[in-house]
C-alpha cells in the first residue's frame, strides 16, 4: 500500500508498505543537479553529495559508516543532472536510526574545510578515471554537443577548474538555496506501516520554500559534431537524437522505438552489427528522460579500422526503421518487453524506493502497475513510426573518441 502526506512546508514524503520484507529502504531526494548550477560552480551538487559522508555536528564521518557496517545495512548516494539522492537500507529494526542520521546528514553537516580539501582529491580522481574512461566520457561529450549553452550540456562531476574552486561558503549558500523543502522528497518502502511518516516529519525540519531562484532554461536540442583523440585501442561513437520529456505522451512510443532500436540483445544494431558481423563488442541504445526534454542515444566501440562500416550499417539500419517501419514481431516483443522490465525491476526494495521518489519529485503522480501495462497497451504503430521518420541523420549530435 502506498502513502503519500504533503508537510505544510511543502516537502513531501511517499510511503509504501510491503509486509514481506524485513528490510526498511529510506532514501531522501532533492530536486537539484548539475543542471541547476552556474558556470561558476558546475559539479558542486555532486561534491555536496560527498560532504555529506563527511562530519555533522553529532557524527564524524567514520561514526556514520561504522553505524550502517555495525547493523548490517548499507548507506549511499548518487547525483544526477536534475536530482541528488542519499538512502540507507537497514534491518526494519534499525529504521529509525537510519532516518535519524539520514537526517543529520541533511540538516547538519558542517563542510569542514579540512574534509573539503581532502575531497576534492578523491573527487579529481573520480574525474581522472572518467576521462580514463572513453566509453563513459564520450556521453559527456555528446551532451556538450546536444545542449551547447545549456546547463544539460555540463559533466555532472564537474571539470577539474571549477572543482578546485569551490568553498566552504559556496557549499552552505547552495544547500540554503537548493535543499529547500518544496525541493526534497522522502521515500519509505519496506516492513514499515504509515505512522513512520511521523517520524520523517519529527526528524527532518527543513526550511521552507525558496523563491530566490530562476526558473529552469528550457533546453534545445542541436545537431552538431565533435572529435577528440585519446590513448585507446578502440574508436568510441555516440549518436544522440532528440527524445522526449519524463511526462510526455510519447514516452512509451520512444521506450519501444529505444527497445526495437537497441536496448536489448534481439534489437536491430545488436543482431545485426555484433551478432552477424562481429564488427563491436559493445553496441547499444538508451533513451534519457528529462523534466522537459530528451535524448536517444547510440553507442558503439569498435577497432579504428573498423568505424566507418559500423558507421555505416547504423545509419543504414536507421533509414530501414525509418522507411520500413518495424515487424509484428517486433511489435509484439517490444511491448511484452517493456511490461517485464517494469515488473521485474519492482522486486528491488531500492527500485520500489526510486521509482516512487521519482515519480513523485518529477511528475507528482503514482501510476499503478496495471495503469502502466495498460498505458503500454495503449501505444498505436504509428505513434512509433511517426518517432522513427524523426530520427534523421543530418538532425543528430555526434561525438567521437578515436585512437591517437
Amino acid at each position: 500500500m502506498l502513502h503519500r502526506k504533503e508537510l505544510q512546508n511543502g516537502m513531501r514524503i511517499v510511503l509504501e508498505e510491503i509486509q514481506t520484507v524485513r528490510s526498511v529502504t529510506i532514501g531522501i531526494w532533492i530536486k537539484t543537479g548539475s543542471r541547476n548550477e552556474r558556470n561558476s560552480e558546475n559539479g558542486i551538487s555532486h561534491f555536496i553529495e560527498h560532504m555529506l559522508f563527511k562530519g555533522t555536528t553529532n557524527y564524524t564521518p567514520q561514526q556514520i559508516a561504522e553505524a550502517f557496517d555495525a547493523v548490517g545495512g548499507e548507506i549511499n548516494a548518487f547525483t544526477s543532472k536534475e536530482y541528488t539522492c542519499f538512502y540507507a537500507k537497514v534491518l526494519d529494526t534499525h529504521k529509525d536510526m537510519a532516518m535519524e542520521i539520514l537526517a543529520d546528514m541533511l540538516l547538519h553537516s558542517v563542510f569542514d574545510e579540512e574534509e573539503i580539501e581532502r575531497e576534492k582529491q578523491v573527487v579529481l580522481e573520480e574525474i581522472n578515471m572518467t576521462e580514463d574512461t572513453p566509453d563513459d566520457i564520450i556521453h559527456d561529450h555528446l551532451a556538450a554537443v546536444a545542449y551547447q549553452e545549456h546547463p544539460l550540456a555540463k559533466p555532472i562531476l564537474g571539470s577539474k577548474e571549477s572543482v578546485h574552486r569551490l568553498e566552504q561558503s559556496q557549499l552552505f549558500q547552495y544547500v540554503k538555496d537548493h535543499y529547500t523543502a518544496d525541493h526534497i522528497v522522502v521515500s519509505v518502502v519496506g516492513n514499515v506501516d504509515a505512522s513512520f511518516m511521523d517520524k520523517v516529519e519529527q526528524t527532518l525540519q527543513v526550511e521552507t520554500t525558496s523563491n530566490s531562484l530562476q526558473e529552469e532554461q528550457l533546453p534545445t536540442f542541436h545537431a552538431g559534431y565533435i572529435q577528440g583523440q585519446k590513448e585507446t585501442e578502440q574508436a568510441h561513437l555516440c549518436l544522440g537524437f532528440e527524445g522526449v520529456s519524463i511526462s510526455d505522451k510519447d514516452i512509451y512510443p520512444m521506450l519501444i522505438v529505444n527497445n526495437v532500436l537497441g536496448g536489448n540483445m534481439s534489437s536491430r544494431l545488436f543482431q545485426e552489427i555484433r551478432e552477424k558481423s562481429g564488427l563491436a563488442y559493445a553496441i547499444y541504445s538508451y533513451h534519457s528522460a528529462f523534466i522537459d526534454s530528451g535524448m536517444l542515444t547510440i553507442y558503439a566501440g569498435t577497432s579504428e579500422n573498423q568505424l566507418k562500416h559500423v558507421q555505416d550499417k547504423i545509419y543504414t539500419i536507421i533509414h530501414q526503421l525509418r522507411t520500413q517501419g518495424i515487424s509484428k514481431k517486433e511489435w509484439s516483443n517490444s511491448k511484452e518487453q517493456l511490461k517485464g522490465l517494469h515488473i521485474l525491476s519492482l522486486e528491488s526494495m531500492n527500485s520500489k524506493m526510486s521509482r516512487n521518489a521519482r515519480n513523485e519529485l518529477l511528475q507528482r503522480e503514482h501510476p499503478s502497475l496495471d495503469e502502466i501495462m495498460n498505458r503500454i497497451d495503449q501505444v498505436q504503430l504509428e505513434d512509433v513510426e511517426r518517432l522513427l521518420n524523426g530520427l534523421q541523420i543530418e538532425q543528430a549530435a555526434q561525438a567521437m573518441i578515436t585512437p591517437k
